[in-house]
């Protein structure tokens, strides 16, 4: 029962009053990261500013007081965005509702089966395909209100190939004054963290939009203008559940819980991470059910936990889930005081914050890096989930990308599987038997291929503090793919932090392949690659000794 233990009542045990302190600090810093997040969020998902602070409220509370992870912040992300405004846009607010709620539902399932684990099969071609596929789409959602553009012929569109056409099909009613405060509040936000880490440069931004606006009087429509602002409390309120109702939504609750928890759990596992810590996934699991469940019955919107909001915690000295829900009793602060000062935000600033939160969240450092380095199969699959998600959407993306990604998985075990005579004499010269280990050696070795569904078993391999050198055999693994790389990037990380040489033995021909087109082997070193196991004990000896 220990996996299903929140991960807040374990900390309460030894909990002081010096980190109590820290906890509220964090969780106030947090509350002004999330606010103008929450509210861009929202527009960008096709409901109103004060439904994405609702969303932070709720969700982010009982996330935080029932979650896995001792840092998580949860709240409304980028991921959602589109899918929340394609179910408003065909299902209304109702059908969305329902939706979140039925997706709750399928995360505690998941939870109580212990599902956690089985996130890993996500290939990591896929979540970075479809991540960045999702940036371009609320890249193309911004740029009406970025550029001020009105819709003359009552387009109201939803894809965002859509959207790209009416986009251009109404630019003779470019606003250059829109652009103006649009290109200022992008080049505060870019500018503002070489200045400062104190304050976000979200914040500035809204600020120096606000001003431009009211003190040049300058003809942009703001929140204000377009959207009514509710500063009251959250109201719970209970959908109608017919079965056509839940027949309709079904599919994007379906995609909604499998999203959720994909972000979730990466999330907790870069928290991890920073905190030198271990999430319960199965518990987070059921918390972000919890919270979306109380997220739709409050008026919110699908929450997950949010990588960007959680990296804030943690720097800013949060170490328990009391600060995620110290920043949500802040943000209902916020709501019933500040919240009618809302209708004041240019919404070019909320474009200009929504293209930033776009650019952190597309990674298009590992695409370019995995179209350059990866197997052909991978570029495949990740070129296919991107293509997928832009012009169609989420749902098609995940469902092709995985079948495919198994479909090319199986043909590459395939060409690695071979039949042939024993032999009834070992290489005596690759033989591990009676070998001396040195004290400050550690060797691991793998058997099978590390794929996508057993990369994960890299996270085993640990290191005493006394550790010099960690060797790694690999005579058994015929093959390896892009998300083992990742793995093997990571753990080439954690030795370079503890100054641990790193040895590869026997690699075989595919692995070296990947390896060498990665630039992994430039960067760990051709000498630290040895052909059979009494070379690498070898070179680990000598660099002990020295």
């Amino acid at each position: 029962m220990h996996n299903f233990k929140p991960m807040l009542f374990s900390n309460m045990k030894q909990y002081t009053k010096e980190q109590f302190a820290k906890d509220v600090v964090a969780g106030i810093i947090v509350a002004i990261v999330a606010l103008p997040l929450s509210i861009a969020l929202a527009l960008a998902s096709g409901v109103g500013p004060e439904q994405g602070i609702y969303t932070a409220i709720v969700a982010g509370f009982l996330i935080s007081f029932f979650g896995g992870s001792r840092v998580q912040i949860a709240g409304p992300t980028a991921a959602f965005a589109t899918i929340v405004a394609g179910i408003v846009a065909t299902q209304g607010m109702d059908g969305l509702v329902l939706a979140t709620i039925l997706a709750g539902l399928m995360l505690v399932i998941m939870g109580l089966f212990k599902f956690g684990t089985l996130i890993k099969f996500i290939p990591y071609t896929i979540t970075t395909g479809f991540t960045a596929g999702i940036a371009v789409t609320i890249l193309v959602g911004q740029f009406k209100d970025f550029f001020g553009i009105s819709y003359m012929h009552g387009e109201k569109p939803i894809e965002t190939t859509e959207k790209l056409s009416a986009f251009f099909n109404n630019i003779d009613t470019f606003n250059i004054q829109a652009a103006i405060v649009g290109v200022v509040c992008l080049a505060v936000l870019i500018i503002w963290p070489y200045l400062s880490k104190k304050i976000p440069g979200s914040l500035i931004a809204v600020i120096v939009g606000v001003m431009m606006v009211k003190l040049l009087d300058m003809n942009v429509n703001t929140i204000g203008d377009l959207y009514t602002i509710n500063s009251g409390l959250p109201k719970f309120s209970m959908p109608a559940f017919t079965f056509a109702k839940m027949k309709a939504v079904l599919p994007n609750a379906f995609t909604i819980a499998i999203l959720a928890a994909i972000e979730s759990l990466l999330s907790c596992v870069v928290a991890d991470g920073m905190i030198n810590s271990h999430h319960r996934s199965n518990m987070e699991l059921i918390a972000q059910g919890i919270g979306n469940v109380g997220s739709a019955l409050f008026g919110g919107i699908p929450a997950t936990g949010a990588i960007a909001r959680t990296a804030a915690n943690v720097k800013s000295g949060g170490r328990t889930p009391v600060a995620g829900m110290v920043h949500s009793v802040v943000l209902l602060l916020v709501l019933v005081v500040l919240m009618p000062y809302a209708a004041l935000i240019p919404m070019p600033t909320i474009a200009a914050i929504l293209f930033m939160v776009a650019y952190n969240m597309c990674q298009w450092r590992p695409f370019v890096r995995l179209c350059r380095t990866a197997p052909k199969s991978d570029i495949t699959v990740l070129v296919i989930t991107f293509v997928l998600t832009v012009v169609f959407d989420l749902v098609v993306a995940i469902e092709v990308g995985m079948v495919l990604a198994c479909l090319l998985f199986m043909k590459r075990m395939s060409d690695e599987t071979s039949v042939s005579g024993w032999s009834y004499v070992e290489d005596p010269n690759d033989s591990i038997t009676l070998k001396t280990v040195p004290l400050h050696v550690r060797v691991y070795e793998i058997t099978g291929p590390l794929f996508f569904g057993a990369a994960g078993s890299l996270t085993n391999i640990s290191v005493k503090d006394f550790t010099k050198c960690l060797i790694i055999r690999m005579r058994s693994v015929p093959a390896i793919d892009s998300t083992a790389m990742n793995y093997l990037n990571e753990l080439a990380d954690l030795c370079d932090k503890k100054n641990i040489r790193l040895i590869f033995s026997h690699v075989n021909e595919q692995p070296m392949k990947v390896m060498e087109r990665s630039g992994f082997v430039d960067r760990i070193g051709r000498e630290n690659f040895a052909i059979h196991i009494d070379e690498a004990l070898e070179k680990a000896e000598s660099f002990v000794e020295n």
